[in-house]
């Protein structure tokens, strides 16, 4: 499939008309959260009565990375999901007509919308939600970024300034067998001196102050709590505290309901067209109904 609603595609359209913002210099991570974000707008929507000769994971992915998939009648598949473009503009300066570029389609040139084919949008400005998936991808990734930084830095508690090879050595034995569970390390004379004194600096350093990493990993619950908040999975998306209040659920839940809603009314108007245009019986419904109170019929 396409690859051009990911990350770096549409950084590199939008760099030309405005300064490119700050992403992780880690893409294999930022690729991770972005394909694991997918999937949870995904898992919100459960479609119904899908024909069986569509690929369903087709018609999810262009439909939600994509914003909106055309939806039909071919001679050589009978009425199928494709990936399209959109073109021409009506009296209300909606789409007039799309195209199809499949190579294993041929006399479609540009049906006409609500005439010879439909489309089936997941937000009224035929946008997807790439965007929303991109921004907090990359967030999340910069707070795993720095939390696997700081874990590893915590690990260098001991500095040993030795005055010589043989006392570097010395040391190294004496911390292996600290680390590996000895209950009492034995170590040359000559690591003291003729005092008595050590014959060694030490530098400690304070892991308790420079340790961050779990409050990285509370802001990545944090924003991903926001982004369920956004797409419609039921959070509290409120930080743990002794007085959290009811309404303040509530209010999060009509943070959580508003888009979904929409998203539903707007998929739902399309495939009644889609419906009557093909004798279908295509629907969506919210997969979380029974814990919210979004109007699911």
């Amino acid at each position: 499939m396409s690859n051009y609603y990911t990350y770096d595609m549409i950084n590199m359209y939008n760099a030309y008309r405005s300064p490119s913002t700050v992403h992780c210099k880690n893409t294999g991570l930022v690729n991770y959260y972005v394909r694991y974000l997918v999937q949870k707008v995904i898992s919100v929507f459960e479609f119904i009565n899908i024909p069986e000769t569509w690929a369903i994971n087709y018609f999810q992915y262009v439909l939600i990375c994509r914003g909106y998939i055309g939806i039909l009648r071919t001679d050589e598949f009978g009425v199928i999901p494709q990936e399209c473009g959109l073109g021409g503009f009506n009296v209300f300066y909606q789409p007039k007509f799309i195209t199809v570029a499949n190579p294993l389609l041929t006399g479609i040139k540009q049906p006409e919308i609500g005439t010879e084919c439909e489309v089936i949008k997941m937000q009224p400005d035929y946008g997807s939600i790439m965007d929303l998936v991109s921004t907090y991808a990359d967030l999340m990734a910069l707070c795993l970024e720095s939390a696997g930084v700081n874990l590893l830095n915590s690990k260098l508690s001991y500095v040993f300034a030795a005055g010589n090879k043989t006392q570097a050595e010395s040391f190294k034995k004496m911390f292996d067998k600290i680390a590996s569970g000895e209950p009492a390390a034995f170590v040359d004379k000559n690591l003291f001196n003729e005092d008595g004194s050590r014959n060694w600096d030490v530098f400690f350093q304070n892991l308790k102050q420079n340790y961050v990493a779990s409050d990285i990993l509370d802001d990545m619950k944090t924003l991903e709590d926001q982004f369920n908040t956004a797409i419609g999975i039921p959070n509290a998306n409120t930080q743990k505290r002794e007085r959290l209040i009811t309404d303040e659920v509530n209010a999060n839940n009509i943070d959580t309901e508003s888009k979904i809603s929409l998203w539903l009314e707007t998929m739902r108007g399309d495939m009644r067209r889609v419906n009557n245009m093909f004798g279908l019986d295509l629907d969506v419904r919210y997969r979380f109904a029974d814990r919210m109170e979004v109007i699911d019929e």
